[in-house]
């Protein structure tokens, strides 16, 4: 084994007036590995603890944090006067849409400075009196951190089940209230994820996660009795799939669903039979993804298998094999497909060219129609708790320049009523701000879509502006055009918001996810770089700065190191930017079932790949621009080392003056703070640091 060297860090004060601390000063410590042929060395590999409690670690990190306090106290003012815009814009005491469960009114509120949600309900009418059920203030006034997932109540309305997370880590403890009583009952089960319950309001399916954190077994708990006592009722033993746990929107099934990257596998079990085995719909092949909808005595599936961009097939719950599936809907090459049904009606989302269509289908009449939406660029998603056997459609609808509506839309008379319709306090006019939607041409020939928003009496297209551009680009998720409240501190300062919707992405089909994965993952980051250039060809742009976090801090780093010149600032949110070495340790979390994004780096075609584009290893002599990094010091999807580690090498490289920081939060994990003000607090922090590089106040 080798033994764990301890940090020197160097802590010079400068003499004079004033006393600032200067930058922390990584010591190097080559690691050295040899794999596919290669020697690798990482000078920074010490600071991977999987324990988080080495105190020279502790140390490090702490004197990160320090610097980069002493760096922005400049900024103090300022990130004060982001922080009282952004709760000024905001309602503080706020209460959600309600949701009627059996014979109750279900909703959350919250109160003016209050961090957390406050879960109420509301027996047979709105007018009813106020019962609090779960007041997470209360639960978490001792806590620096608390989340609450999976919120599920029992079909008899009598019981609650819940995960709860007191350090960011995502290791959710599953606790059971009784409702009636407003006692705990002494069921507590660690390591949990999906929940649902069964009709007789005792027995509960649940999750759990291995030692990866991939969430691999299901179990079968009977209220009142011991863990030890639950029954296994599935193992995902491949390590590429994850299992999880849905229920249909009829009630009528409990779907086991498992998936990898480029499978997925779903068993059903009806919901009054919870003894009972459940049944497999269609076994996994290779490249087929499908999933399940139950409609009265049938399914319909949305599936891959031979389509390019999904179809939709219908089969009977007694034969639900794929030799027996029917096509109701054909495959298109340009259109991707989602589904949702109703007991009369079926939902339909039609994406095509980067902007999602609804239509409804009357399973009564045969008759189809879209919804007319008012706006070019937009984005909306359905409510999954709007009745099976309903005709109304709950959704929402919202862009970058329409704060959110939510409406019931009658699906046969077209009527549509506003339940809420978010508040922007202050003079802000929705008709001040201006977005479009513009096309920049890679190499290749690929037309990819940006995404703008700018206030209209502070953009000049003369190359003058300062653009702030962000892109995520991976796992074959999309970046919709929302509205952010928070957003318009930098619009109101003359900053172009714009969003690339590079390949890696579904945005134009699942050709474009294909596209930016494995072996053409390099289109992600020469298509954001596309786009900057444009913006900058078509005087939208002056100064740049990009962000990205997650996957998508992966892209910023990239881009970072391959075109430097081109961006002003960097943002990077928990950045997954130590892909190689991560990817080479199966026991972090997820890592066997992302070698179908990214590949395996065991393989020595992929490990020469990914070398060639990690940001951590592509780290060299050069100028860099201005950079903030934020981590979560309990985040298990990107861990703390991988921003430190970057941070280091980057201090050991960079041969200008440009700012290099990084805040790591050490009571928060892979989302950030949980209580909402502190939320506030962060993102306040990342626009005093690009509003401060920019001379804007």
């Amino acid at each position: 084994m080798k033994n764990y060297i301890y940090l020197t860090i160097i802590l010079l004060l400068f003499s004079g007036c004033k006393q600032n601390l200067q930058q922390p000063v990584a010591r190097v410590i080559p690691d050295t590995t040899h794999i596919n042929g290669v020697e690798l060395i990482d000078n920074y590999a010490w600071l991977k603890d999987k324990t988080r409690e080495r105190p020279d670690i502790l140390k490090y990190i702490e004197a990160e944090n320090n610097y980069t306090s002493s760096v922005m106290k400049k900024t103090k003012r300022l990130q004060q006067n982001l922080f009282k815009e952004f709760k000024e814009r905001i309602i503080e005491d706020d209460m959600s849409v309600p949701v009627k469960k059996g014979s109750y009114y279900y909703y959350s509120r919250k109160e003016n400075n209050k961090q957390y949600s406050i879960y109420c309900r509301k027996k047979d009418s709105l007018e009813a009196d106020e019962e609090i059920y779960l007041d997470v203030n209360e639960m978490a006034k001792d806590k620096k951190f608390y989340s609450i997932i999976d919120l599920k109540v029992s079909p008899d309305n009598n019981l609650l089940a819940y995960g709860v997370d007191t350090t960011g880590a995502e290791d959710y403890l599953l606790v059971i209230k009784d409702l009636e009583t407003s006692k705990y009952l002494k069921d507590k089960i660690p390591l949990i994820s999906d929940i649902d319950w069964a009709n007789d309001n005792k027995t509960l399916f649940y999750s759990t996660t291995d030692y990866a954190g991939r969430t691999n077994k299901i179990y079968r708990h009977i209220i009142g009795t011991e863990q030890k006592n639950d029954k296994l009722i599935f193992t995902e033993n491949d390590e590429h799939f994850w299992v999880w746990l849905s229920k249909t929107r009829n009630k009528k099934y409990i779907i086991l669903g498992t998936a990898s990257k480029t499978s997925t596998e779903r068993w059903f079990l009806n919901t009054n039979n919870p003894s009972g085995e459940f049944k497999l719909i269609e076994p996994r092949s290779e490249n087929h993804d499908y999933y399940v909808l139950s409609h009265e005595n049938d399914f319909y599936i949305v599936t891959n298998y031979k389509a390019e961009n999904n179809k939709l097939m219908v089969t009977s719950v007694d034969h639900p094999s794929k030799d027996n599936w029917q096509e109701v809907i054909a495959g298109r090459s340009d259109v991707l497909l989602y589904a949702e049904v109703f007991q009369d009606h079926l939902i339909l989302t039609e994406q095509k060219n980067g902007v999602e269509k609804l239509k409804i289908m009357n399973l009564n009449s045969n008759t189809e129609y879209y919804v007319d939406f008012e706006e070019p660029i937009y984005t909306f998603y359905t409510w999954g708790s709007s009745e099976y056997d309903s005709n109304i459609l709950r959704y929402t609808y919202e862009s970058l320049v329409t704060p959110y509506v939510i409406y019931d839309y009658n699906m046969d008379t077209k009527e549509r009523t506003i339940l809420k319709q978010q508040q922007i306090l202050g003079n802000f006019d929705k008709s001040d701000y201006f977005s479009e939607r513009i096309y920049a041409e890679a190499e290749d020939g690929s037309k990819i879509p940006i995404s703008l928003v700018y206030k209209k009496d502070l953009f000049y297209k003369n190359g003058m502006n300062p653009v702030y551009l962000t892109a995520y680009g991976a796992y074959g998720d999309d970046f919709d055009p929302y509205f952010s409240s928070l957003r318009l501190s930098l619009l109101d300062r003359g900053i172009i918001y714009s969003i690339a919707h590079v390949r890696g992405g579904t945005e134009m089909g699942e050709y474009w996810y294909e596209q930016g994965k494995m072996l053409n993952k390099k289109n992600t980051f020469t298509d954001f770089i596309t786009c900057a250039e444009y913006l900058k060809k078509e005087q939208y742009a002056d100064k740049i700065i990009i962000n990205g976090g997650s996957a998508g801090g992966l892209l910023v780093g990239a881009v970072t190191n391959m075109r430097p010149d081109l961006f002003f600032g960097v943002v990077a949110d928990v950045p997954f930017v130590d892909i190689l070495n991560t990817m080479l340790d199966p026991s972090l979390s997820a890592v066997v079932s992302e070698y179908q994004e990214w590949g395996d780096p065991n393989d020595p075609v992929y490990f020469d790949y990914m070398r060639s584009y990690s940001p951590y290893d592509n780290v060299t002599r050069q100028d860099y621009p201005h950079i903030l990094i934020l981590a979560g010091f309990y985040d298990t999807r990107v861990n703390y080392w991988e921003p430190a580690k970057w941070v280091a090498k980057l201090r050991a490289n960079k041969t200008n003056d440009n700012q290099l920081l990084l805040w790591t939060n050490m009571n928060a994990g892979h989302s950030g703070s949980s209580g909402r003000y502190d939320y506030l607090h962060e993102i306040s922090l990342e626009y005093a640091f690009i509003l401060n590089i920019l001379s804007l106040k």
